[in-house]
């Protein structure tokens, strides 16, 4: 009751000059709205994410340094393609294995003008089988050179379950699906005697920038672009469209 008769007493006591200066008042405020609305002083529309990652990209230009690539190196496409594609990547990361998926979509797209290169980054602290899974990927080139890394790397990524979960005895089974000399597959394994070339790989990567899994560094007319992570088939066309 008491709230009731104080808002009465209110509406009372709003006399005629009072209601001139506030109706003037709303008329200044519809002015300056009508004004201000030509010049907004944010955007009303968000940019493109992939656009931005985009310019962020492009941006990066020549800020790390990949090393050479050399006839050791695992490549599909020619190494004087338009666009180079350096991934270091750990055969149980998750995000590699969509990666690779969406890096052969990209090869199958662009023909002799992208090419990819393989180079092995195992993070032991969170995948502790990946080492050895990248030491039997080299055991697979052994016997048949670069055809048959790529195709036990592929299958590789085909079945592991990824995160640690791949059964080693799955490593054989792969050999076997490749059409590898099991004995000569197993001697070499067991050696461990590509655990250091694995090792260089992983050491490259880091001067290279790598942090994580899936890295890439695209080349393209002699500078390099860093990408961190598995980015989608639409934004790798997006940039190699971009540098093409």
């Amino acid at each position: 009751m008491t709230h009731e008769t104080t808002n009465t007493q209110k509406k009372s006591a709003l006399t005629l000059p009072s209601a001139i200066v506030i109706a003037g008042f709303i008329i200044a405020i519809a002015i300056f709205a009508t004004n201000s609305s030509r010049t907004p002083s944010t955007p009303s529309v968000n940019p493109d994410p992939q656009l931005a990652l985009l310019e962020d990209t492009l941006n990066k230009k020549n800020s790390v340094e990949v090393a050479p690539i050399t006839e050791r190196d695992h490549i599909q496409g020619s190494v004087d393609a338009e666009i180079i594609i350096v991934e270091y990547s750990d055969t149980e990361c998750p995000f590699c294995k969509r990666f690779h998926t969406t890096l052969g979509k990209v090869l199958s797209t662009y023909g002799d003008k992208v090419a990819w290169v393989y180079r092995h980054f195992p993070i032991e602290s969170l995948h502790s089988k990946a080492p050895a899974e990248a030491a039997a990927t080299e055991c697979a080139w052994e016997q048949g050179g670069n055809d048959t890394f790529w195709k036990y790397i592929n299958e590789l990524y085909a079945v592991t379950p990824t995160n640690n979960g791949l059964d080693p005895k799955m490593l054989y089974t792969i050999a076997d699906t490749v059409s590898l000399d099991k004995a000569l597959f197993t001697e070499c394994v067991t050696s461990g005697r590509y655990a250091s070339y694995v090792q260089a790989n992983y050491e490259e990567g880091q001067k290279a920038g790598a942090q994580g899994t899936p890295y890439s560094v695209i080349i393209a007319d002699g500078k390099t672009y860093p990408i961190e992570g598995a980015l989608p088939f639409e934004f790798m066309q997006l940039l190699i469209d971009e540098l093409l």
